[in-house]
């Protein structure tokens, strides 16, 4: 990898089921690596069938010299199993590891190694010399146990089984999302809440590569595989689209699946996902339900209960935290029919679902009632999909005027060279005999520059489905400086203006008709040229923005001061007069000390 840092990882293609249950036809990477320095520290061990090949590599790596440190981040068996091995091999080296991998320690191997141990948690360093180690706990991503080592000359983050993917290294290239998505919903989904805590603490460091314990050392466009963990551990949408998930016994439920998905490509679906549970990979099942925004399950009464394949689906869901979409449910039965109820029961333990209407009732196979449900499931899943369409969206419907509300927005504009966008919260319906729409904008902001010159904008109504990055992306950064849509490809108005193509339930193209001063702000009073209804998901309220998007900050226990505008700690006595928060760029004076 570089002059002192080396791989000494082992690529398992023996392996079927990694865990016992994911499949892994291409293999798996246990990776370890070395440091080397006037100290040498080792980073985890691998797979208990490998030790030999690990302990070449690892003697290759030392080139005859001894290593001083054993660090071990993670206690599951494919990272911990050769450590007595290591330890037999090398006698006078210590072991570093946190209090409780210790304790685990005690509980595999019979020994805790008091007499050539060193216990570290959050913030402490481990100098080797030029390099120097500085650990990060990671409590249940996914053990408790585990710690992340952040190495401050080269700025190495040796991330533990964070940013890892199912596969073996010497495999040929593949999506690294989709092996490390599957991975991710798998085995971490149910704790986004920590890694969430994790990436805040990421956020802080200047990292360049990121070395994790399966798949590949990532060095190059870092903020996409930081942003997919953002994603996936909040519980976000990653791909605009639909994931249908049956089960079929006699094909009557397919058949209907079938002339579902043909409805929702004629109106205008973007990306479909389909997956007979009976027969596809599970884990790649679970992984596109967390994908996806909106979902379909359709199966049959089985046992006055439903189909086994649908039932364990539905739990692998539950259990991993499943929240935030939609969902669609058809269901099939000869007589009797129990499956829909079964299945809503089965979600009640899932937070801020909708269940999308109408639900499908097949009695045995297709008639012309059930098809006709078909179509209104179709009409209503794609609704956002329709309105975003130039081709089929409604551009004069007004009850987009609803809504408005004390509500959070975006309002996108143009400098002529690109798109901008801004966090607004005062938007408000003037007059309605024409339509008038009176917006406020901080002088400060660029966004009112750019308006005042060009006379239009769009106003963009988020719904509560929006994350905290819509914030961090429109709110915290100045469009002259950044291309706040570098990683966003917007959709287009009559007017030529970008709008979302996600997280708004409207939007609104205004043309300034009357400009009012009002000191720090300026007033725009403007006709509307085009307005859209996206979808009936509730308007983000700023009430709603404090309790439920907003990050809280986690105070307890810290001495410092905290971003009043994004929650970031700062961890230290004095706060330093010229100190940026590195989450959402605010200067020293929007921190407070932590009561």
């Amino acid at each position: 990898m570089t002059d002192a840092i080396r791989y000494v990882g082992i690529n398992d293609h023996a392996i079927d089921l990694f865990e016992g249950q994911y499949r892994v036809p291409k293999g798996m990477s246990y990776n370890s690596y070395v440091i080397l320095d006037d100290k040498i520290a080792v980073m985890d061990t691998v797979d208990r069938h490998f030790t030999h090949e690990w302990l070449d590599n690892v003697a290759k790596a030392l080139g005859g010299r001894k290593p001083d440190y054993l660090v071990v981040q993670h206690m599951e068996p494919d990272h911990s199993a050769n450590i007595i091995s290591f330890m037999n091999t090398y006698p006078e080296a210590t072991v570093v590891s946190s209090a409780k991998a210790f304790n685990m320690m005690n509980n595999f191997f019979g020994t805790a190694f008091e007499d050539r141990r060193m216990v570290v948690g959050e913030g402490q360093g481990l100098s080797l010399g030029q390099h120097t180690l500085i650990f990060v706990t990671a409590p249940m991503v996914h053990w408790p146990e585990v710690i992340m080592s952040y190495e401050s000359t080269e700025k190495v983050l040796f991330s533990a089984d964070a940013f890892g993917k199912f596969g073996a290294l010497d495999t040929p290239d593949e999506s690294w999302a989709d092996e490390a998505r599957r991975y991710y919903i798998g085995i971490v989904g149910k704790y986004g809440a920590q890694v969430q805590a994790v990436l805040k603490k990421a956020a802080g460091l200047e990292i360049e590569t990121i070395c994790p314990l399966h798949g590949p050392v990532l060095s190059e466009n870092l903020k996409y595989y930081l942003d997919l963990y953002n994603t996936w551990s909040s519980y976000a949408v990653e791909t605009d689209g639909i994931a249908v998930f049956y089960t079929s016994v006699y094909g009557n439920t397919k058949n209907a699946v079938e002339l579902l998905c043909d409805k929702l490509r004629a109106k205008g679906c973007p990306r479909l996902a389909v997956h007979d549970l009976a027969r596809c990979d599970m884990a790649t099942a679970v992984a596109d339900a967390f994908r996806f925004g909106k979902i379909v399950l359709a199966t049959t009464t089985y046992n006055a209960d439903i189909f086994p394949f649908m039932r364990t689906f539905i739990e692998h869901l539950s259990e991993r935290g499943f929240k935030n979409r939609t969902v669609a449910l058809i269901e099939n039965g000869s007589w009797a029919p129990q499956a829909a109820k079964v299945m809503k029961s089965l979600l009640e333990g899932c937070k801020n679902l909708s269940f999308a209407e109408p639900t499908v009732k097949i009695a045995s196979a297709l008639n012309d009632e059930s098809k006709a449900q078909v179509e209104a499931l179709s009409e209503e899943l794609c609704r956002d999909y329709i309105a975003l369409s130039d081709k089929t969206a409604n551009k004069n419907d007004m009850t987009a005027l609803f809504k408005i509300g004390y509500g959070l927005y975006v309002v996108t504009s143009n400098d002529g060279t690109k798109d901008n966008g801004c966090i607004v919260n005062t938007v408000s319906q003037v007059t309605n005999s024409p339509n008038r729409v009176a917006v406020c904008i901080n002088k400060q902001n660029y966004s009112h520059h750019v308006i005042k010159q060009t006379g239009i904008m769009n106003v963009n109504c988020l719904s509560t489905e929006a994350p905290f990055d819509v914030f961090q992306s429109f709110g915290f950064r100045s469009g002259r400086t950044v291309n706040k849509f570098e990683d966003l490809t917007p959709l287009r108005s009559d007017n030529g203006l970008a709008f979302l193509p996600r997280y708004i339930n409207a939007f609104m193209s205004l043309k300034v008709e009357q400009y009012v001063d009002l000191d720090t702000h300026g007033m725009f009073i403007c006709q509307i040229t085009e307005a859209r209804v996206i979808n009936d998901k509730p308007t983000m309220t700023y009430t709603y923005y404090q309790d439920n998007v907003k990050p809280k900050p986690e105070t307890k226990g810290k001495k410092g001061y905290v971003c009043k505008v994004c929650g970031y700690v700062y961890e230290g006595d004095e706060l330093p007069d010229d100190f940026v928060c590195p989450l959402c760029k605010h200067g020293a004076a929007d921190f407070e000390p932590i009561q």
